[in-house]
């Protein structure tokens, strides 16, 4: 049995991801991901890349995520998942490409400046 290896980033989170044929059973961090994600559409983010290509229960998934909140961790599995369902087929990678699962999202938070309250809010100005 082999497994495929693939790295997913998002934000600040990291996930490696490790994919082999099973049933269609998702691990992250030692946990269920429906456990370790509280919400649906974060377990549809994680699940976006296999409904795609209709490979519902056919890999099992295990993934060690750390770095960053939920939204950004569920986003890098779903690339980490995508990058490896490529390597194991080479003819899934037109159908992810088209659904902008292979692109990796480089927004991320905007440094504070000083003599600032946040990256853009300024204090106050008070004219008197």
């Amino acid at each position: 049995m082999q497994v495929t290896n693939a790295l997913g980033r998002r934000k600040t989170a990291v996930a490696r991801v490790f994919v082999k044929d099973g049933n269609g059973k998702i691990v992250v961090n030692k946990r269920d991901y429906k456990e370790y994600f509280s919400t649906v559409t974060l377990h549809n983010a994680v699940n976006q890349a296999f409904a795609v290509l209709n490979l519902n229960e056919k890999y099992d998934v295990t993934v060690n995520v750390n770095g960053g909140g939920t939204t950004g961790q569920a986003q890098a599995i779903r690339l980490g998942i995508a990058r490896a369902l490529c390597e194991i087929n080479g003819e899934n990678r037109p159908a992810l490409k088209a659904a902008g699962l292979l692109t990796r999202d480089p927004r991320m938070v905007e440094r504070k400046k000083f003599g600032q309250k946040k990256a853009r809010r300024r204090f106050q100005f008070s004219k008197r």
